[in-house]
């Protein structure tokens, strides 16, 4: 390890420091006296380049810098969830009782309580081989979750003893006896960020990530351990969606990270969360839930820290076999953080003046997704890690660098488009520009398991809001009377899948959430509809008294139906043949 540095160059977040010629790329450093938090991003000769995540006023040539020699890293154990960290995973709550409002610069907390007790219960006993990866028992963190406590990596052989009771993370659980003699294992382990965990392999991702968002799940589905891209514009509803998949998704664990968004928005999160209720298990979804904010106004080095925060802690809970939903809001500030600091760096510059190796990194942290086989040698068990990132390019150009290397590599792509906002159709994704690339990986199991024909109405639907937009250029140009009435019966029927199935008004207590079997019957009825109608205009119907019909009102307040009552919705398909009847006879 080196002697203590010497600040020789400051320039905003990116400090120079000469006499560092021990450390190595991506060790903590602590920058001067007032101990502010850095690490090194490029070492020549004996000079190192660190990026401070904190603020670097006050700071000047000549000050010490003290080498940790350790990189970055995450605390794991008891406590993540409900906690609300900042990007370097301190605990907000702690800092605010400590310092108010705004983070004083230098100040430090553990991430885990210290001082808390939890009820370690054993699954493992005395004499057991163990090895990474393996359980020794577990906390009931939550109601909803247990927290199970694995042998740390590196760690392997027998245990020599293992105990039950109340212990705090730092208390010894149990002792484990290996070639290198015998380890004590605590409830807390330790991860270097930029390191993916080791898992057995991956395993094709087959099984759907149920959003209860109707375009989502029916049109553009997401699988377990699949990346998705939510790119969009300025007040296209990125935000709203994120919230949405982060409160109705099928995981079992979320991890939020709020990367360079606006304050406001991560404090409707953080007041929003506590008082929604998981519809699966009737608890708070704070009680699954972990959050990392780093808001607009902190410093723009410690963004790049939120997102691999993040995901490392995803990454636990996946190796413990639970799905995790990991929401990154947005990356694009995540990548503009990269440019600042690679322009201080004097690097390069790529397209548009991000760094050369944005597509790389990028690809790297969207590549630790996945539905895997977790190592263990006692069970075999499997856990996924789904990640899903907004991107904001600026003014919404989709052929912003940021938006092109994302979808270079993830499989689905929703894209918000400004137009669809301003015409109140929420959410704001194109029917028509959007795609899933994991449909022929769900189908067996979404045909097994909610319905033979789900795809096909699917198919239909799509097909009828493909047909919708070659027609709405023709009746620009001459209006809709000169259509005829299987062109008009489209119209009218793409027009009900639009308002009355794809339309979702997030802030409805019935509406925000649909379950599969909801959604098929929904669709279900609109396509019987237009199926029907399409057969009466065979025999001469008239296409003004179809558009007309009472019965669009009930399918209209379909969405409205509570989930204990969708049955119901089936009896429509019984009023729309009598109507039919009706106009057929007249």
């Amino acid at each position: 390890m080196s002697e203590i540095g010497k600040i020789v160059k400051v320039s905003g977040p990116l400090i120079v420091a000469g006499n560092m010629s021990g450390s190595k790329m991506f060790d903590i450093v602590h920058v001067s006296d007032k101990r502010l938090m850095g690490e090194i991003i490029e070492l020549n000769g004996d000079l190192a380049s660190i990026q401070v995540y904190e603020e670097t006023e006050g700071i000047g040539v000549g000050e010490p810098v003290y080498p940790s020699g350790e990189p970055l890293t995450v605390e794991l154990g008891p406590g993540l969830l409900q906690s609300i960290y900042d990007g370097i995973q301190r605990p907000l709550d702690e800092i605010y009782e400590r310092t108010g409002d705004y983070i004083a610069r230098g100040v430090t907390a553990a991430a885990l309580n210290r001082e808390r007790k939890w009820e370690f219960e054993p699954v493992a006993k005395k004499g057991d081989i163990v090895s990474y990866g393996d359980f020794l028992g577990y906390v009931s963190e939550t109601e909803v979750v247990k927290h199970y406590i694995m042998v740390p990596h590196g760690v392997s052989g027998k245990i020599k003893s293992i105990q039950k009771g109340e212990f705090t993370v730092e208390d010894t659980v149990a002792v484990i006896e290996g070639k290198s003699g015998d380890k004590e294992v605590t409830m807390i382990q330790k991860w270097p960020v930029r390191i993916p965990r080791p898992y057995l392999n991956k395993l094709s991702p087959d099984v759907p990530l149920f959003t209860g968002q109707r375009i989502i799940d029916m049109l553009f589905p997401i699988a377990k351990g699949g990346t998705a891209c939510v790119p969009g514009p300025f007040g296209s509803g990125k935000t709203v969606i994120q919230h949405q998949l982060a409160k109705w998704v099928d995981a079992e664990v979320i991890v939020y990270i709020g990367c360079g968004e606006r304050g406001n928005e991560m404090t409707d999160v953080l007041m929003e969360f506590p008082e929604l209720v998981d519809p699966k298990s009737g608890a708070p979804l704070m009680k699954r839930t972990v959050l990392i904010a780093n808001t607009s106004n902190m410093p723009v080095a410690a963004r790049e820290a939120s997102v691999y925060t993040g995901i490392t802690i995803a990454e636990y809970f996946r190796d413990m076999g639970y799905s995790v939903a990991l929401m990154a809001d947005s990356t694009s500030r995540w990548a503009e953080a990269m440019r600042e600091i690679s322009g201080r760096l004097e690097e390069m510059p790529g397209e548009e003046g991000y760094p050369a190796y944005l597509g790389a990194r990028l690809a790297s942290f969207y590549e630790r997704a996945g539905m895997i086989n977790c190592i263990s040698s006692n069970d075999k068990r499997s856990g996924a890690l789904s990640v899903i990132g907004a991107v904001s390019p600026p003014g919404g150009d989709l052929s912003d660098p940021v938006v092109q290397a994302t979808l270079r590599v993830v499989k689905v792509f929703w894209s918000l488009e400004a137009h669809l906002a301003y015409s109140r159709q929420f959410p704001a994704i194109s029917w028509l520009n959007s795609y899933s690339l994991y449909i022929d990986n769900i189908k067996d199991y979404v045909t097994e398991k909610v319905h033979e024909d789900y795809f096909d109405l699917r198919a239909e639907a799509m097909r009828i809001l493909e047909k919708e937009s070659e027609l709405e250029e023709i009746v620009r140009l001459v209006g809709i009377d000169a259509l005829s009435g299987p062109d008009r019966l489209i119209l009218l029927t793409a027009r009900m899948i639009r308002e009355d199935f794809l339309h979702q008004i997030a802030f409805h207590e019935v509406d925000t959430y649909s379950s599969m079997e909801k959604q098929y019957k929904m669709i279900s009825v609109i396509i019987y509809f237009y199926n029907q109608a399409a057969g009466r205009l065979k025999i001469n119907a008239d296409i003004k008294a179809i558009e007309s019909m009472k019965v669009r009102d009930k399918i209209a307040r379909m969405k409205y139906v509570k989930n204990e009552d969708i049955d119901s919705i089936d009896k429509i398909k019984v009023d729309i043949d009598k109507e039919l009847s009706s106009i057929v006879e007249e």
